[in-house]
């Protein structure tokens, strides 16, 4: 049996060495040894592919791809509030929340007190809408903060992370000029169903 050699020319031929002869046999009668082993793989490539008629090649199962559908989901409660938008937006496994600012649940109005009974009530809201749809405050991965006022950033820190015992998501935090029925915080959020 014969090779075909690179660095030999044209037209020789090395013969093949047997298994049992050294390393270093094979190294002298065949120094490219990579492109002798590239040129046997391609060669085994070649010729199994064309011994292979092509109404017996294997076939590929087709799988349909169907796009994700977003769902803007707004309960009766929220939707009688008639706001520009939607509670929250589930797309595939992932909720994005509106911002939630620290109203009561069925009032519509602002939670009295500043910046910390705010900030409780926002994230009770949060809370509860995460709940209402299969996910929690473990869930969460992202939140953003909008506050009117920086200098109460502490304040609703201390309580912000009392929401988050486990693992706290990521977060932006910024500086607003003024937020929705006067409110001193608002918070939006992205999670994860369960």
């Amino acid at each position: 049996m014969y090779v075909y050699a690179p660095h030999v020319r044209q037209g020789e031929l090395y013969p093949t060495m047997p298994t049992s002869q050294s390393v270093g046999n094979l190294t002298t009668l065949a120094p490219n040894l990579t492109d002798m082993k590239n040129l046997i793989f391609i060669a085994v490539v070649l010729a199994t592919w064309s011994c292979t008629p092509a109404s017996k090649a294997p076939e590929v199962e087709q799988m349909e791809v169907k796009p994700i559908e977003a769902d803007y989901i707004s309960p009766a409660a929220f939707a009688e509030l008639d706001l520009p938008f939607s509670q929250l937006v589930k797309y595939g496994d992932v909720l994005y929340l509106s911002g939630q600012i620290g109203t009561l649940p069925g009032a519509g109005q602002l939670i009295e007190g500043g910046i910390v009974p705010e900030t409780q009530q926002t994230m009770k809201n949060i809370k509860a809408v995460l709940e209402a749809n299969n996910s929690s405050m473990d869930q969460v991965i992202k939140c953003t903060c909008m506050l009117v006022d920086m200098s109460e950033w502490p304040a609703m820190n201390q309580e912000y992370v009392k929401f988050f015992p486990n693992q706290k998501p990521a977060r932006s935090a910024f500086g607003a000029t003024g937020l929705a029925l006067g409110a001193r915080v608002e918070i939006a959020c992205v999670a994860y169903a369960k």
